[in-house]
């Protein structure tokens, strides 16, 4: 048997600046991080012929043409694969819609197996690249390739994406204190409300295809914000960090309509009043996580549980997506 995992991420800085349709003209930057929070993949060679899958559904199947579940489907062609004797399984410690990249985590997890299992040393570069062309070629997500990257290279990593669609990986130069500190003064806390970031991106997208001044001036100043976070991690000044968070937030609502609602802009205002120095939502918006950055977390905490939201706590994770 063969195990594997991917961690999940959050984004620091420059959220949205690696969708195609904006980085293939402007060129884009964010700051990610990965955290101790995985999706798992188990694969096991069976003895009767055919595909079992067990995921949130049951599948059997006896061709891969006839598998359901679109990434499991692609990752087995792409890896041209041979033998029809395999037991595919996986688990995930936060369900997927929640914003923390579950999808890509699946992907890469499930790459880093299949090859484990094919005898094949890949870069994770590779495993990346693999991951992109299922969800964002294949697939035709309309989504970014942040949240391959994140989950194959894991760390706090800055990622620059050039118009031709390299993408540059460069780890977060910050101090072990400053590390620390930002580790421990992060935190999460879950809205209830699980949504697909497809509907959300997918607005992005096409107004950035066609040029909406708007659009692309919003995320033109989003990849500013995500550069000035860098220069603030790099200084230890994380005070200034969570107010750039703030106005992240701010012009990630102008994106979309359905990027909040009145009980997350309640939430967010309540955590401003206890304790968040600053603070925006995860992910494509609309639900998931909110994360806040807190000197006073005791405070923050009580007044977020007391008022129905349940935090998440997590560590930074340094290894991405590996067999164990």
């Amino acid at each position: 048997m063969i195990v594997a995992r991917s961690p999940l991420r959050i984004s620091l800085g420059g959220g949205g600046t690696d969708l195609p349709s904006y980085y293939e003209e402007r060129e884009g930057f964010l700051i990610s991080a990965a955290i101790d929070k995985y999706v798992y993949i188990t694969l096991h060679q069976t003895f009767d012929r055919g595909y079992l899958l067990k995921y949130s559904k049951f599948e059997k199947a006896q061709e891969i043409d006839e598998i359901e579940h679109p990434i499991i489907r692609e990752a087995l062609r792409l890896l041209d694969w041979k033998d029809p004797h395999i037991e595919i399984c996986s688990m995930a410690d936060i369900p997927a819609g929640t914003g923390l990249g579950s999808s890509s985590s699946f992907t890469t997890a499930l790459l880093r197996a299949l090859h484990t299992m094919q005898g094949n040393i890949v870069s994770t570069r590779t495993l990346a690249e693999e991951a992109c062309e299922i969800e964002m070629v294949r697939l035709k997500e309309p989504i970014g390739k942040q949240d391959q990257y994140i989950a194959a290279y894991g760390g706090i990593t800055c990622m620059d994406f050039h118009k031709d669609g390299y993408v540059w990986v460069d780890p977060l130069r910050i101090s072990k204190e400053t590390l620390y500190n930002l580790e421990d003064n992060l935190c999460l806390f879950f809205t209830g409300f699980s949504r697909s970031a497809g509907s959300i991106l997918k607005e992005q997208d096409e107004k950035s295809k066609n040029h909406n001044e708007d659009m692309i001036k919003n995320l033109d100043y989003v990849k500013e914000l995500g550069l000035r976070s860098r220069d603030a991690f790099e200084k230890g000044d994380l005070d200034t960090f969570a107010d750039i968070m703030n106005v992240h937030w701010e012009y990630k609502k102008k994106r979309s309509g359905g990027m909040s609602n009145a009980r997350i802009d309640e939430w967010y205002d309540l955590a401003l009043k206890n304790g968040a120095l600053g603070g925006k939502m995860i992910g494509a918006g609309g639900g998931g996580f909110l994360m806040f950055y807190a000197k006073d977390k005791s405070r923050l905490r009580r007044a977020l549980t007391e008022a129905g939201m349940e935090e998440v706590r997590f560590r930074f994770e340094m290894e991405g997506a590996k067999v164990l």
